[in-house]
């Protein structure tokens, strides 16, 4: 067994906090002059492309077959949907408000890891729960009065991507990190083709296809290897450290999605985002700390009795 490095596991976390938003901020340079289709269709090909000479010369098994197979689907659905209401949320939103409203995320896993997978949640974790959502809410609301019903897509990247996490959690020790995200890759493209075919026929706009100017394919290439290197980034991370130790830090990602939001739109949350970005990120490292707490008291009741 690989011996924990926390040091090396905490700089590749840190090095996530910051690809992904910067992943984001692409994303939202993006909407106002590609296609949504063609922005995600780039997005998961170049992770098949980047993704599969890795696979292929280090040996790794990404053949799947039944009950892996079909989960998998289920997940480069899921992973789809997600990253598709995400990409339209950044289109409309500033970008720490739409980062911090997706961090409801852990909030809604722990609910369907209680109604779904039937975990035991104590009333803290659940009364934190409510407090971070209340703290979304406030996030949601001047968003919300100024753009309408697209403030409430962050939180649907949430939900869609608490059931992400439950599909992958069934499947984890049953497939390579890298094979998974390979194989999500080529499926995504095979499924995206037909709808920008379909679009190209109906002239649905978001499923149109463009010509992108020089500055534009550079933005494309830019977010399929910032969002492959995002999620070897974290995969990588916790190879070195306990998801433990690394949960809280994901959290720096709305620091820095703030500096780039200020930086390169010249948009900063307001005084009634900013608590609720407070409020929620406060609830959600309260949540982490007692899992840690449940996990330590579990730990002590099932280990044998020091011999005298």
């Amino acid at each position: 067994m690989q011996q924990d490095r926390p040091l090396i596991g905490i700089a590749l976390m840190m090095g996530f906090c910051i690809v992904a938003p910067v992943g984001d901020a692409v994303a939202k340079l993006l909407g106002a002059s590609v296609p949504l289709g063609q922005v995600v269709l780039l997005r998961f090909a170049l992770q098949a492309l980047i993704l599969i000479p890795i696979v292929w010369y280090s040996g790794r098994v990404w053949h799947m077959r039944g009950r892996v197979f079909w989960l998998t689907l289920l997940r480069t659905l899921l992973h789809m949907a997600g990253i598709a209401a995400m990409f339209t949320a950044l289109k409309y939103l500033p970008l720490a408000d739409a980062v911090a409203i997706a961090f409801v995320m852990p909030f809604f896993m722990l609910l369907l890891g209680k109604l779904i997978l039937k975990e035991e949640v104590g009333p803290r974790r659940l009364g934190a729960s409510i407090v971070g959502f209340l703290g979304t809410l406030l996030i949601v609301q001047p968003s919300f009065v100024n753009v309408g019903w697209p403030a409430l897509l962050p939180i649907v990247v949430a939900v869609v991507f608490s059931f992400f996490m439950l599909v992958t959690r069934q499947i984890a020790k049953e497939t390579d990190p890298i094979s998974l995200q390979a194989v999500s890759g080529v499926m995504a493209v095979v499924m995206i083709l037909p709808l920008l075919a379909l679009g190209a026929i109906t002239e649905f706009a978001p499923l149109q296809i463009i010509q992108p100017d020089a500055l534009d394919w550079t933005l494309l290439l830019g977010i399929g290897v910032l969002g492959t290197i995002a999620h070897l980034l974290m995969t990588w991370s916790l190879r070195f450290a306990p998801s433990a130790t690394l949960a809280p830090m994901q959290y720096l990602e709305i620091p820095f999605a703030t500096l780039l939001g200020l930086l390169i739109f010249s948009d900063l949350p307001n005084p009634l985002a900013g608590l609720g970005i407070l409020i929620s990120v406060s609830a959600g490292l309260y949540v982490i700390m007692r899992e840690r707490a449940t996990a330590r008291d579990l730990a002590a009741a099932v280990a044998p009795p020091m011999a005298p």
